[in-house]
């Protein structure tokens, strides 16, 4: 039997753009052909997804589970939204988001890993995918929130275009945990409290308000007492404790927590806008066609 190389492994990979595993996989099952290598791993559609792995992904699905201690949320990107609203498309999104929740797998990687229950991977089963549905798909994000005292709340908010994850600590207060994560997918926090804000952002913000309250010519205490206003309803905005309640804006999100069990607070918060920070190439119809049209001439 032929050896492998690692000069074979690199040359399969540069032609075909698979993956590592998949290009030793491919040439143990042809002795080391990487003709009929090539070959197989166009019959197993390997090759053409790894050739859209290139093309932006910035449509798809975000879900988002919990079993009351746990919550997952996970981001599955596709090229369309015509592939996302694909029945094949959102129930495996939806069926590696309860996966992951049972092994409580809260990164890319452990999530992939996953047996997706067809003696395939979860990452294997998405490379399939992409070879059948013909568009780049990609699992983009994972996270994972814990509470051992609390809940954790788990909203999905217009079918999957946000996610979040709220873990409430110390005490049983399951549906406010989900409504705290209702108000986190529609006001966006950027911070927990005021102590997890990013400071580098808090000085750029004081910057702006020291300059802008200097110009008005009032005494430098004056100025002082502006900027220090100015910060604390800035600080109020973007922390998810101090911002008014969705569903109940005379009280802040904090105490609504507080009053619902004595000892409860917010101990962390994620949320995921479906394509947030993918760069999606815009492209004219028209031209899309005429490529193609051109191509299969």
């Amino acid at each position: 039997m032929t050896t492998i190389t690692p000069q074979m492994v690199k040359d399969l990979r540069d032609r075909s753009g698979a993956g590592m595993g998949d290009v030793k996989k491919a040439l143990e099952a042809n002795d080391g052909n990487i003709e009929a290598a090539m070959d197989w791993l166009r019959e197993k559609g390997i090759s053409k997804a790894a050739k859209k792995s290139g093309r932006a992904a910035a449509e798809g699905i975000v879900w988002a589970v919990s079993n009351g201690k746990t919550g997952i949320m996970i981001e599955v990107n596709s090229e369309t939204d015509f592939a996302a609203r694909n029945e094949q498309f959102s129930g495996f999104v939806k069926k590696a988001a309860e996966l992951a929740l049972e092994a409580g797998a809260g990164t890319v990687d452990a999530v992939k890993a996953l047996a997706y229950g067809n003696g395939k991977t979860i990452g294997e089963q998405l490379t399939d995918m992409i070879a059948t549905v013909g568009e780049n798909m990609e699992l983009r994000r994972a996270a994972k929130l814990e509470s051992a005292d609390g809940n954790v709340g788990a909203y999905i908010h217009m079918g999957g275009k946000i996610g979040a994850l709220v873990a409430v600590s110390g005490g049983d207060v399951g549906e406010v945990a989900r409504q705290v994560a209702m108000h986190v997918a529609a006001s966006n926090p950027a911070a927990l409290d005021r102590d997890s804000v990013d400071q580098d952002m808090l000085a750029r913000e004081r910057g702006i308000y020291e300059a802008q309250a200097a110009e008005s010519g009032k005494p430098a205490a004056v100025v002082e007492k502006i900027v220090e206003g100015r910060v604390s309803k800035f600080l109020e905005e973007i922390c998810l404790v101090d911002q008014p309640f969705v569903m109940d804006p005379d009280r802040k999100v904090g105490k609504v927590v507080a009053d619902a069990k004595a000892g409860a607070k917010v101990s962390g918060f994620v949320r995921f806008g479906l394509g947030e920070g993918v760069e999606k190439e815009e492209s004219n119809f028209a031209e899309e066609v005429m490529k193609q049209i051109a191509g299969a001439a």
